[in-house]
């Protein structure tokens, strides 16, 4: 057995013919692709060290976070999760020069089939790297919008149509079938139009680009088989996981044990043990 120790940080991904995935690159990375069907054994040491500013924590805030900075960065406010309530504008924002530099930049809003069709935003730097996080297997880009917050308006509108979640444990079950995401765009742009429309009206026609031809990603993951039942394995419950990698998709690895949510426990100093 070869072994890597350091603090987890959300796997590095490569779109390729398969996704290729990536942990511990500092240490010269560790491909796990080339570890599927092999027994994987890793063992959380109960160091914590924040992914901001590398403190020690006893307790992990957001997927990585100590608690003061959970509590002061613009990274972990609500309005992250909720682009729509973003408070820029009313001065009251927590970092105003990092708003600057990710949310006041151009966003994508996107359909993307994961465990279903659903709507969803990110950073026009980020794709395909959210799609891939998120287990989609189909991608599709459907507006270029200027801010986070006008990516946010937009997706609230869209989202009753066709919703804006992912039921993990169905990812982790399987690819689904595939869907028609130009179809449904077609459709979301017909049955939103009034939506849109107003929300050009009031922000600015050129606050929300509709793309029409935008092209279609499709994405592989590397899965040997898929697990029946999905049990989640936790580091706060048990300090040591261990089994046969079966498959990586999104940020899980897909053990014969269970699913291990690689970026749920950033910052977790983790020693890990792969065959030679």
């Amino acid at each position: 057995m070869t072994d890597w120790q350091g603090c987890l940080r959300k796997m590095q991904t490569e779109l390729a013919e398969t996704v290729r995935y990536i942990v511990f690159p500092e240490q010269g990375a560790l491909c796990l692709n080339d570890q599927l069907g092999q027994s994987l054994r890793l063992e959380f040491t109960g160091r914590i060290e924040c992914v901001a500013c590398d403190r020690l924590t006893k307790k992990s805030f957001n997927q990585g976070y100590c608690f003061p900075c959970f509590r002061k960065l613009a990274a972990c406010d609500s309005c992250i999760v909720s682009p729509e309530k973003c408070h820029l504008a009313e001065g009251t924002c927590r970092e105003p020069d990092w708003a600057e530099n990710h949310c006041q930049v151009p966003h994508i809003v996107y359909l993307a089939n994961t465990s279903n069709v659903k709507v969803g935003i990110t950073r026009e730097t980020q794709l395909p790297t959210r799609w891939i996080d998120q287990g989609a297997t189909q991608a599709k880009p459907i507006a270029r919008v200027q801010t986070r917050y006008f990516s946010g308006l937009l997706e609230v509108l869209l989202a009753k149509e066709v919703g804006d979640r992912t039921a993990w444990q169905t990812m982790l079950k399987g690819n689904g079938a595939d869907q028609d995401l130009e179809q449904i765009r077609q459709d979301l742009m017909t049955s939103c139009a009034q939506g849109i429309a107003d929300l050009q009206l009031q922000h600015g026609e050129a606050a929300f680009q509709l793309l029409e031809d935008a092209p279609e990603t499709k994405i592989s993951y590397p899965v040997l088989s898929w697990p029946e039942k999905v049990k989640a394995h936790n580091f706060d419950k048990q300090a040591v996981v261990e089994g046969t990698l079966m498959g990586i998709k999104g940020q899980y690895l897909m053990l014969d044990t269970g699913v291990l949510n690689m970026r749920k426990f950033g910052g977790y100093e983790v020693e890990i043990k792969v065959a030679a």
